[in-house]
């Protein structure tokens, strides 16, 4: 069983072993799911989904698919609260 210390702040710091079988690196993310009787659960998050399901996210239906040019509107639009 690993133990940790609580700083003055609150905080806990996880050892880079338990970091390494969360299989976690800095900037990464974990979530903590609170238990029953004071327990807690942590895990690594990862996002969920394929990188496939973004293939021909932009595509037209019908049509050339867009330009950059056009990508660059309609972000600028979807920024100003256009869209």
């Amino acid at each position: 069983m690993t133990m940790l210390t609580i700083t003055a702040k609150g905080q806990v710091t996880l050892r880079k072993d338990v970091l390494a079988h969360l299989d976690v690196r800095p900037g990464d993310k974990i979530s903590v799911d609170k238990l029953p009787d004071g327990r807690i659960e942590v895990k690594s998050a990862r996002p969920t989904g394929r990188i496939s399901e973004l293939f021909g996210l932009l595509k037209r239906e019908n049509g050339p698919s867009l330009s950059i040019d056009e990508m660059n509107q309609i972000s600028a639009e979807g920024w100003a609260g256009k869209r």
